[in-house]
């Protein structure tokens, strides 16, 4: 395994993360503890969960994700060398707290709930998991203005210092942000003198290359590392759904949650890359992974599995090596087709 400093602190974390968004509904608690040791054994030593997970997100499973962690977390006895990263949701999922907000009384349910469920007395990264405010993300497109601003970032960042402050949290991130939400939090750490956050996770991929287009140079020059999500594109990016046609089967269970992976301009650019990695003797995993894995301003790339044979060729990805010439090809198909799921 390879291993990247997580910027601002004294972490080294594995350059692939485990996502677990699947452990409470299409994982049994079982297959996730045997995910989990088969990934630990394996080097892998960052876990990425959310208090709303298992996905597609529904009441009735709604932190199951935590709960299955934290059963597996309990037997251990190198919880220190275990990385866990979990995320306090954003407006929106009624069930949670009554209507889920980033204000400071949320904030704080949040994290003990999580802290309940992981059974741990600590968090080493907690996350916002989308903003407060109407912007565009997961896959919004149309910039249109808003002053629905919803809780000030300073208040999310106050409540988020003060886990800090306590203990209960070692870092803290950012999801599903915008260059300008991104700089807001900076400028306002700066400004008020509050906790600095380390890590932005937005999805990254063949498919969505959108991060480099504003927030590359912010994670260049305020350190501030991506956790890639998405990086297989939903299952687009393994080959498994080039042989169907209907547009409602290509994401399986996902298909109604993540149709911006679905379109046609998505599988026409699929089938290109599919053609670089057969020419190269490669699988599309081990393609679309490895170049997650190459960018500089990737700290951890956020696979996920239902099986141990994917997770095992996904964590194979970070010995595969892309040559000049594979890369160029992959330019090309992204310079004739950019961001057709962003």
């Amino acid at each position: 395994m390879k291993y990247r400093k997580l910027a601002g602190t004294d972490l080294d974390v594995s350059l692939i993360c485990l996502g677990t968004m699947t452990y409470g509904e299409q994982n049994t608690e079982a297959e996730a503890h045997e995910q989990l040791n088969y990934s630990i054994a394996n080097g892998i030593n960052l876990i990425d969960t959310a208090e709303m997970y298992a996905i597609p997100p529904k009441q009735e499973t709604q932190g199951l994700t935590e709960k299955f962690i934290g059963s597996w977390l309990v037997k251990r006895k190198d919880r220190e060398h275990i990385h866990i990263a979990t995320k306090v949701a954003g407006p929106g999922m009624e069930y949670l707290r009554q209507g889920s907000r980033l204000n400071k009384k949320h904030i704080f349910q949040a994290v003990d709930d999580s802290l309940k469920r992981l059974q741990t007395d600590y968090i080493d990264l907690y996350q916002v998991h989308w903003p407060e405010r109407k912007s565009n993300y997961f896959g919004r497109l149309g910039y249109e203005y808003s002053n629905e601003m919803g809780v000030p970032i300073e208040e999310t960042l106050e409540a988020m210092s003060d886990l800090v402050r306590s203990g209960r949290v070692r870092y803290i991130g950012i999801s599903n942000e915008t260059p300008w939400g991104t700089n807001m939090y900076l400028n306002t750490a700066k400004e008020k003198n509050m906790e600095r956050i380390v890590t932005i996770q937005n999805p990254y991929s063949l498919l969505n290359r959108i991060y480099e287009v504003g927030l590359a140079e912010i994670s260049q020059h305020e350190h501030i590392g991506l956790l890639a999500y998405s990086p297989l594109g939903f299952g687009l990016l393994t080959g498994k759904y080039r042989s169907r046609t209907d547009k409602s089967s290509r994401l399986g269970l996902f298909g109604d949650w993540f149709t911006r992976y679905s379109n046609d301009e998505c599988i026409s650019a699929v089938e290109r890359y599919y053609d670089i990695a057969k020419k190269h003797n490669l699988s599309l995993t081990h393609l679309a992974l490895a170049f997650v894995n190459t960018r500089p301003f990737v700290t951890s790339n956020i696979i996920g599995a239902t099986t141990i044979d994917q997770l095992k060729e996904n964590i194979e990805s970070v010995n595969v090596n892309l040559t000049e010439e594979i890369i160029e090809e992959i330019n090309e198909v992204h310079s004739s087709q950019p961001n057709p799921a962003p």
